[in-house]
């Protein structure tokens, strides 16, 4: 990987991970609901699972897509369904008679598995394996150079949202505030669905 592509990926991954999306959206309502420290296993699962699936676009999906595209629009109405599920339970992650939050932040696993039905997560790992993955070592060498670059430069930018979380958690104060927040990430999260079903 020459310094020129090495620089562009960074700033590819840098743009795209800290921009708002499913995943940024998601731990910001974990920030402010479970606070920091019991969202680390979100964002972790978050980063290498992005970083497993860049590599596996790399390797196989990008042929298999190519080969069978009835296989995307399966994976829109899959992706579609379960954001919709996720956003009901953010929405409702507080009653609004609460005085403390319900409900369990994302364990690793689940924050990885996430990745696989996150259309942004997708469009990040489709871009950087054919715009900036190395052709010269080999598909997968160069997979595992763009997963490696990525993880380097996400796992910062989601600990950024989880961080605004926990400081929106202060200002909000009460059950009845948490529930409005919870109520308006649910619905961003619902809104962030309309450039994959437009495409």
């Amino acid at each position: 990987m020459t310094y020129e592509i090495l620089i562009a990926l960074v700033g590819f991954a840098f743009a795209s991970s800290i921009t708002p999306g499913p995943n940024n959206l998601m731990l910001m309502a974990s920030g402010a609901n479970y606070g920091l420290r019991r969202t680390v296993p979100h964002m972790l699962g978050i980063s290498m699972g992005h970083a497993f699936m860049v590599v596996m676009v790399g390797i196989v999906l990008l042929q298999v897509f190519e080969t069978y595209p009835i296989l995307n629009i399966l994976l829109k109405v899959l992706s579609a369904t379960y954001m919709l599920w996720l956003a009901w339970k953010i929405a409702n992650a507080v009653a609004p008679e609460a005085s403390e939050v319900t409900g369990k932040p994302f364990t690793f696993i689940q924050a990885a598995a996430f990745q696989w039905v996150n259309p942004k997560a997708w469009f990040m790992a489709i871009t950087a394996i054919s715009a900036y993955a190395p052709q010269d070592n080999g598909v997968l060498i160069g997979a595992v150079m763009v997963a490696l670059v990525f993880s380097a430069v996400n796992l910062p930018s989601v600990t950024v949202w989880a961080w605004i979380g926990v400081q929106v958690r202060r200002w909000l104060g009460t059950a009845k505030r948490l529930r409005v927040f919870n109520v308006s990430m649910a619905v961003l999260l619902v809104v962030s669905l309309y450039p994959m079903l437009m495409t």
